[in-house]
């Protein structure tokens, strides 16, 4: 996990989601150690009225569910009170009103979504549900209690089509190539709108092909781990012949937290904006790639993950599938701009970690 000058960040295990029971410390010790992956701090939880509930440093800077409905937080060192966790569907903006109304946030991170490229082509109506409606609902929210920031979440998907690299945040992306690179545009749209009718400061970030612990176990590096210990085959699409922009999980929540500082501030004139910046010229609206700027062939990629996990892998070689890309590529320059910072993980890196952290979570 990331970690600032002035503080640690860590992470809590302990805290089953949403009703169930809470790990004593001497259960979550067994499971997890002193200190679980990474170095990460366990901290105690409580569960109120069958709703898992825990109060967080202002520096947050992680949040997510495991597969078992554990709650994995990330948590300053000072320990004050200044968030809480609820579950709601994005998609129902009863749920929103009740709770962003009582909480009154200063910025509101909107990560929730129907992710996948594949899953968009067997349930569609997901997408327009979560990625449409629900994104709708945040905006509404944000445009109601006039945040000082909202960022959400897009994808490198949204270049389509494009194959000019690396890919630009000053790109077209009018060729979406899946109804969930089309959804993701459409929140691009949809946002920038808001900002220029109700002047709320808005920033999308353009995810690059994410990985590393704790991550969705669909995903292609799940996958080629548990089949390369298990010694069954992996499907490898376009006969390997793929390219991904990987980027290490930590990179990207170290990027997210960074971009909260900076604010988009819509431009005098189109004139004033500065060569490179996405900047719209008539609103307080930007695009920005997280990508570690490295294009990655996936067959270096699998035997990165061979090598950590000590045997060959069982290749399944395939034809591309629809709506796949050969390549993504990002330019992480205007990030860098902003904010200082740029993914630094070495694809071999990020894998060894990842691989560390899976046989040592499932016991293989």
């Amino acid at each position: 996990m990331a970690q600032d000058d002035d503080h640690v960040i860590s992470v809590i295990a302990a805290l089953q989601a949403f009703g169930r029971e809470v790990l004593d410390p001497a259960q979550a010790d067994a499971q997890f150690g002193p200190e679980a992956p990474g170095g990460l701090v366990r901290v105690r939880a409580e569960c109120r009225g069958g709703k898992a509930e825990r109060r967080l440093d202002r520096r947050v800077e992680a949040l997510l569910q495991d597969r078992d409905g554990n709650l994995w937080c990330g948590w300053g060192s000072n320990g004050a009170l200044a968030a809480e966790l609820h579950r709601l569907d994005v998609s129902v903006a009863e749920d929103w009103d009740s709770i962003l109304a009582a909480v009154g946030p200063d910025v509101i991170v909107h990560l929730a979504a129907q992710a996948g490229v594949r899953y968009s082509l067997e349930n569609p109506r997901a997408y327009i549900d979560a990625n449409l409606v629900g994104a709708f609902n945040v905006m509404e929210c944000a445009r109601e209690l006039g945040v000082d920031h909202l960022l959400m979440a897009s994808t490198s998907s949204v270049y389509g089509a494009n194959t000019e690299m690396p890919f630009s945040e000053l790109h077209k992306v009018d060729t979406p190539l899946t109804l969930y690179a089309a959804t993701k545009k459409a929140n691009e749209a949809m946002a920038h709108s808001y900002a220029h009718l109700w002047n709320l400061p808005t920033t999308m970030f353009r995810f690059f092909t994410v990985y590393g612990p704790w991550g969705r176990p669909d995903m292609a590096l799940f996958k080629f781990t548990r089949g390369i210990l298990e010694g069954t085959p992996i499907d490898i699409y376009n006969d390997g012949e793929m390219y991904r922009d990987f980027t290490y999980v930590a990179d990207l929540v170290r990027g997210i937290r960074l971009l909260i500082d900076a604010p988009p501030v819509r431009p005098e004139t189109p004139e004033a904006i500065p060569a490179g910046d996405s900047l719209s010229p008539v609103a307080p609206f930007r695009v920005v790639n997280i990508g570690n700027g490295e294009k990655v062939r996936l067959l270096d990629f699998v035997e990165a993950i061979e090598a950590e996990c000590g045997r060959p892998a069982v290749r399944n070689y395939l034809p591309i599938q629809p709506g796949d890309v050969p390549a993504t590529w990002a330019d992480a320059a205007l990030l860098q701009s902003l904010t200082g910072y740029a993914p630094q993980t070495p694809f071999r890196e990020g894998v060894a970690r990842f691989v560390a952290w899976y046989r040592e979570y499932y016991g293989v």
